[in-house]
């Protein structure tokens, strides 16, 4: 297997950024591109029940062990932190047929977890390579990747609503990529949720204010919204729905 290719998806919270992200997955998955290791860097997502996973820990969950047993001498006799971690890890690691996925889980708390990160980014990099694709969930503020914990990001996607604001948003996260100088081999904008797929004037506007590269338009659909609310995962709407037809005219644009 070459090289792993990691796609990165982000925008603020409310845009649908994480039911796009849970689509492109399924997209990926029938396409038989796997395999694929999925993670849900965004504290506030719910990935795994776009894709319909139930989870049990988190890498979160983990950490805080990890801290504590460092602080509290809870590692198990004769074993390295190295072995402990790579044990605790592995059960993080949810095996679905299609994909493998990991959840970031929550923001640690107070104290040193230089050590754990460091653990954590040395796993990443040793799972990442069995893998075709990593596709990455992240919030706004991009901190794993910022951070170093999770690889270099060959495709970044910007997901916005098509609001003027949304398009703001994601101006901001392009300006933030830019000043950490992450270098994504590629970044364009997908428009969500826009009325017919089709654009309005001040929000074409904005996206030229910004200097982002659209990629392509997603229609708002009511069958999204009915998968959800029916608590069905959004990202199994059928490949005819709207919403889907546009998606993977994007993920060809992209050469998925």
């Amino acid at each position: 297997m070459g090289k792993t290719h990691t796609i990165a998806v982000a925008g603020k919270g409310g845009v649908g950024k994480t039911t796009t992200c849970g689509m492109m997955i399924e997209y990926l998955c029938r396409h038989n591109d796997g395999p694929i290791l999925v993670v849900d860097a965004d504290a506030n997502s719910n990935l795994n029940e776009v894709l319909g996973v139930e989870v049990e820990t988190t890498l979160g969950d983990i950490r805080e062990e990890m801290a504590q047993a460092e602080l509290k001498g809870g590692i198990p006799a004769g074993m390295t932190k190295a072995d402990y971690a790579e044990m605790k890890f592995s059960s993080a690691l949810i095996e679905e047929d299609d994909f493998d996925m990991l959840v970031m889980g929550r923001t640690q708390g107070k104290g040193c977890y230089c050590f754990v990160n460091g653990v954590l980014k040395t796993q990443i990099d040793k799972y990442v390579n069995n893998y075709r694709y990593m596709v990455i969930d992240n919030e706004a503020g991009l901190e794993h990747i910022s951070r170093g914990t999770l690889p270099h990001v060959d495709t970044m996607l910007l997901i916005s609503d098509c609001s003027r604001r949304g398009i703001q948003a994601v101006g901001r996260i392009a300006e933030m990529v830019r000043e950490l100088e992450l270098k994504p081999g590629t970044m364009k904008l997908i428009v969500n949720r826009a009325p017919n797929g089709e654009l309005n004037a001040g929000v074409r506007e904005e996206i030229e204010k910004y200097g982002l590269e659209l990629i392509g338009v997603l229609p708002h659909d009511d069958l999204v919204y009915e998968y959800d609310c029916e608590g069905k995962p959004s990202s199994k709407v059928p490949d005819s729905a709207p919403v889907k037809v546009a998606l993977a005219q994007i993920m060809q644009k992209l050469g998925f």
